[in-house]
């Protein structure tokens, strides 16, 4: 997984908080994307997002990389 967070969404400590969310959540659910690549680049609604949405969202991600 790669992981792209442009200045644009906050603050280095903004941006570190959101990278740190999205590899957990990944760690916690790695074998269900398989065997491929994936390149995450949030936008900024994701610094109001709550740990349910962020796991739907990565649901729907995973769901779309299986096709």
């Amino acid at each position: 997984m790669g992981l792209t967070v442009p200045r644009a969404i906050g603050g280095a400590v903004d941006r570190n908080r959101i990278k740190r969310r999205l590899r957990d959540l990944f760690r916690r659910r790695r074998d269900a994307f398989g065997d491929c690549d994936i390149v995450l680049n949030p936008r900024r609604t994701i610094l109001k997002a709550s740990p349910a949405d962020l796991e739907r969202a990565l649901g729907k991600v995973m769901e779309r990389s299986k096709k």
